[in-house]
């Protein structure tokens, strides 16, 4: 009672107040299917959440809608039996659970739901599984209708363990409510016919929401300092030691947010976009200033090559260090960030995953995939950038690590993860994420999608693929689109600019890298040089036999019959180019559509073939073996001596790295 009556006095306050939500967009961007009201209770003892939540939420189909489907994402931490841990590599020795219950549900002046919810398991039929609901409606909802439920919940927060939960004072609280699913309806990406898109919470993939507009009040201690998605609106001090802390943000697919007594806030402007960061004090300084500059370098880039940055802020959290899993994260307008303090600035950690997570920004807050089911329209399309960028700022051979005179690039580190797998055929990469039972979602979702995209820029220019990036951003932004729709903006803007150089589409490309598992390795095989010899002796000419002989001395030219022998020893079918040198200084360029298992190129006259290379402009980043790609008729002592002098390099780097920390 005593409680009812505070809240009681807490509204009429807001009103007393005038409190009002700042507009962000005059005009929505999105359809703001799915909207929020929630009020949460952080209880930092118990490391409780007690909340509130009101949704609003339109059917923008035709279809009259029977049931309700909601994720309860914190389910996943409940118990080792439900299919987050089931699939999670993590020990689990220690771990505080997380829970999430609905305490009531009810239409607004309508019927009571809460007694006819009931768990599904629709991907894997784990009966233990409760991250996801199904709440069947009496009275069916009509096409383009809006519902409006009320519910009551709790929740209890996991010690971190992935993503979200706490750590001492600190809390990540993210994936939090309860969140309606997304309803497809035939035509939607695959749909043939409506349903609900709501899969389970598993460990190898993110999430799928509509978007809309949240208003959430949090109330946590005074002494804490919050981030979250949107923007602040109102903080009240509230006469139990408390404060209420009034967030509003629009045209957002997520909230989340973050609360500690520990942060220290650093805060920078580029140009109407605020930035703040959330670290810790001794950080201040390089680890901070990493962190903002990171943050500018992906928003001057990104709004060049994509499209423009609409939001007004954007948090940077960096965790403590015993909270680091909770780093690398992305949510609209928030991310969390990676770093430990003394790391040497040329291993640039903080600059990587903060330019990867900013991306998200664009490749998962505004361009709505759906990273279940299609991880690589997310993480491949931000790995991708995150390496123009960092290679942009940094350099191409030193973006990475550059110290002790070890050089890594960001792309060539992101392909080796790719080409350096033990099996690069294990599966394919257009598949949902959950499905790579046997291993290599992460070498196949980041690194191969990264790299098939660099393949795909270095065929057709990157000018042209900028084109390819910002006509997909601009024409699929907060809307949910498919790999199929990918395709056709490439499909279309190459066409545009090429005609049918690479064929009538580029379909037999993503059917390859994407669909199939076949590797791409071609190979410069043998390079065979024979010294023919002149004519000479007695040949019929007309009138009869004639003699052809040379003067006594004369030394005729030298005559050569060079042959260049290349192989295709992936399945992978690429159109290639090999470039084969002579000795006389002259350079020839051959094409070959790749098709057949090999192709001979035959070189006669009086210079001699020195050496060829298959893919001399290095197109084919996707080549799982550049190593091979080259051959001279005389082999040089040089690449053994270059990589010699790598390898001991890396191996004084490596002590001295041990000696210093």
């Amino acid at each position: 009672m005593k409680q009812t009556f505070r809240s009681i006095l807490l509204i009429l306050l807001f009103c007393s107040l005038g409190v009002s939500r700042q507009v962000i967009f005059q005009t929505p961007l999105s359809p703001r299917l799915a909207n929020y009201d929630i009020t949460v209770k952080l209880d930092v003892q118990n490391k409780m959440l007690h909340g509130k939540e009101t949704l609003v939420w339109r059917n923008k189909s035709q279809d009259n809608i029977k049931e309700l489907q909601f994720h309860l994402y914190l389910n996943g931490f409940k118990n080792t039996e439900s299919t987050f841990m089931k699939e999670s590599r993590y020990g689990m020795e220690g771990i505080d659970w997380g829970w999430i219950d609905i305490k009531k549900m009810v239409v607004r002046d309508g019927e009571d739901l809460t007694n006819k919810i009931s768990y599904i398991h629709p991907d894997d039929d784990n009966i233990k599984d409760q991250s996801v609901i199904r709440v069947p409606l009496t009275k069916p909802l009509p096409g383009g209708s809006t519902i409006t439920i009320d519910l009551e919940f709790e929740a209890h927060l996991p010690s971190i363990y992935s993503r979200t939960g706490y750590e001492g004072n600190f809390f990540m609280v993210a994936q939090w409510f309860p969140k309606i699913g997304v309803y497809e309806a035939a035509g939607d990406r695959y749909a043939t016919k409506g349903s609900w898109n709501c899969h389970q919470f598993h460990s190898t993939t993110e999430f799928f929401a509509d978007y809309g507009v949240y208003n959430v009040e949090i109330i946590v201690p005074q002494t804490y300092i919050v981030g979250a998605v949107g923007l602040l609106q109102q903080e009240l001090k509230n006469s139990d030691s408390t404060k209420t802390l009034i967030y509003h943000a629009e045209d957002v697919h997520d909230f989340s947010w973050t609360a500690s007594p520990g942060f220290t806030v650093v805060e920078d402007q580029w140009r109407s976009v605020h930035i703040r960061l959330l670290t810790q004090n001794y950080k201040v300084g390089s680890i901070s200033n990493g962190y903002i500059q990171s943050v500018k370098v992906a928003l001057q880039h990104l709004n060049d090559w994509v499209g423009t940055y609409p939001y007004p802020n954007v948090t940077i959290v960096d965790p403590p260090l015993k909270a680091q899993r909770a780093g690398g994260m992305e949510y609209p307008t928030l991310i969390t960030g990676l770093s430990v303090w003394g790391i040497p600035k040329s291993i640039r950690m903080v600059e990587l995953v903060t330019i990867h997570e900013f991306t998200h920004q664009y490749f998962y807050g505004l361009v709505g995939s759906n990273e279940f089911e299609e991880a690589w329209l997310d993480e491949g399309f931000t790995q991708y950038f995150e390496s123009r960028i960092m290679n942009a700022e940094y350099g191409e051979k030193t973006s990475l690590v550059d110290m002790f005179g070890l050089n890594i690039g960001d792309f060539e580190f992101n392909r080796w993860g790719y080409t350096g797998m033990s099996n690069s055929k294990i599966a394919p990469t257009l598949q949902p994420a959950w499905q790579y039972r046997a291993g290599g979602y992460d070498n196949l979702t980041y690194n191969k999608s990264a790299t098939l995209l660099t393949t795909l820029e270095r065929m057709v220019s990157r000018a042209v693929m900028d084109e390819i990036m910002h006509t997909y951003f601009e024409r699929w932004k907060f809307k949910h689109p498919c790999t199929r729709d990918f395709i056709a903006v490439v499909n279309e803007i190459v066409h545009k600019q090429y005609g049918d150089k690479f064929g009538p589409d580029m379909n037999w490309y993503f059917d390859q890298v994407l669909s199939g598992t076949d590797i791409c390795d071609y190979e410069l095989t043998k390079i065979e040089v024979n010294e023919l010899h002149h004519e000479t002796g007695i040949f019929e000419e007309k009138g009869g036999k004639a003699p052809l002989h040379r003067q006594r001395g004369e030394k005729p030219d030298s005559l050569y019959e060079s042959v260049v022998l290349i192989s295709r020893l992936g399945e992978m079918k690429m159109p290639v180019t090999v470039l084969v040198r002579f000795d006389d200084g002259r350079e020839v360029r051959e094409t070959w559509d790749g098709q057949d298992r090999w192709k001979q190129f035959t070189y006669t006259g009086t210079s001699s073939v020195i050496s060829g290379t298959v893919d001399p402009d290095n197109i084919l980043a996707l080549d799982i073996n550049a190593n091979n790609n080259s051959k001279t008729v005389r082999p040089s002592s040089l690449p053994f001596w270059k990589y010699t002098t790598k390898f001991m390099t890396l191996v004084q780097a490596i002590l001295h790295s041990m000696l210093l920390f």
